[in-house]
């Protein structure tokens, strides 16, 4: 490589190579999430850069992400995310930023630069679909989502791509505006769909035969007692669902045992209080991806995910989306030197 350069793709670069629409992400991460129970990846711990951290929520911070994905079409690189949660309300802009990197293992060079936080939502929302395809009871009909913001809509537009079956969404959000706003875009995504802003989130919890949440608290509100009989939780935003709905669920999943016993997380607290350990937890959901352990085993099961986000995840995803570009001839080349 006597003059290396790098592929840079915006946002709208990503859009027009498929990066807006689920498909990718569902095809990346299958293929991640396996590779990962394989043990074919690198992923260290991520780093939490906060500023003020006394005085600041708990969803201000930058994340540096790095991993390396292995299998037939290997790639290492970072994810670097910022977060404010005041930034719709205080700045009118989106809560969350990113850059992905990807490197090329062989020389360890940069080959891409793109925008990252389309990926990083997409890629959360996939996790949510595959974990249903193992994890729900088979065809069902009514979502709950706490929360009506990017992530809850990316959430939503996925799981209405993927699931023919869903009949209703029951939304709660403490803007009920927001919540509003979502609800008649996803009317427009699927006719006849049925779009219910809950005054409560009980109201909506109780309804979920797939409860997803997508909010930005900091202390849990989900009691064990609000979950119907075989709902399926993927509790993405980490710390809503009670520290007894781990303890009372019959099974809990996670992405990544080491990544989610963590950051006082409610699983690593339940860790330190010696009520909850690896040997009690299920399985990580590449090991169901796999088969090696099993999904949902009867349709009263009540399933918790608790997925903390990882790296092999936003770099696999990105690294279909840099494939897809360089083949469409998509973005712009910047030489390194």
């Amino acid at each position: 490589m006597n003059n290396p350069s790098i592929l840079y793709l915006s946002k709208a670069d990503i859009i027009s190579v498929g990066g807006g629409t689920s498909d990718l992400y569902v095809k990346a991460l299958s293929n991640a999430l396996e590779l990962h129970s394989k043990k074919d990846i690198v992923q260290p711990l991520k780093p939490y850069l906060r500023v003020d951290e006394k005085n600041g929520h708990i969803a201000d911070r930058i994340i540096a992400m790095p991993a390396y994905v292995g299998g037939e079409a290997p790639v290492s690189g970072i994810k670097w995310i910022g977060s404010k949660a005041d930034n719709p309300q205080k700045r009118g802009m989106e809560r969350a930023s990113a850059l992905i990197v990807l490197n090329d293992p062989e020389t360890n060079y940069p080959i891409a630069v793109m925008e990252g936080s389309l990926i990083s939502g997409m890629r959360t929302a996939a996790v949510t679909v595959l974990a249903a395809r193992y994890l729900a009871r088979e065809g069902f009909t009514t979502v709950a989502c706490m929360g009506s913001g990017i992530i809850a809509s990316m959430q939503l537009r996925s799981l209405l791509e993927q699931f023919p079956s869903i009949t209703t969404i029951h939304l709660f959000d403490l803007n009920e505006a927001a919540a509003h706003r979502l609800a008649d875009t996803l009317k427009e995504q699927r006719e006849g769909l049925e779009v219910i802003v809950a005054t409560d989130a009980e109201s909506a919890v109780r309804q979920g035969d797939l409860v997803v949440t997508c909010t930005v608290t900091d202390k849990p509100y989900i009691p064990f007692a609000w979950l119907k009989k075989g709902a399926f939780v993927s509790n993405i935003s980490i710390m809503d669902v009670e520290k007894e709905v781990f303890l009372k669920a019959d099974k809990v999943v996670v992405d990544d045992w080491d990544q989610c016993n963590r950051e006082k997380k409610v699983i690593n607290q339940l860790v330190l209080e010696g009520t909850f350990s690896r040997e009690k937890l299920h399985a990580e959901l590449g090991e169901i991806l796999t088969g090696s352990k099993p999904g949902r085993e009867n349709e009263d099961e009540i399933i918790l995910l608790n997925p903390m986000g990882l790296a092999i995840e936003d770099i696999a995803s990105a690294h279909e989306v840099y494939q897809r570009a360089v083949s469409e001839n998509a973005g712009t080349r910047l030489n390194l030197y």
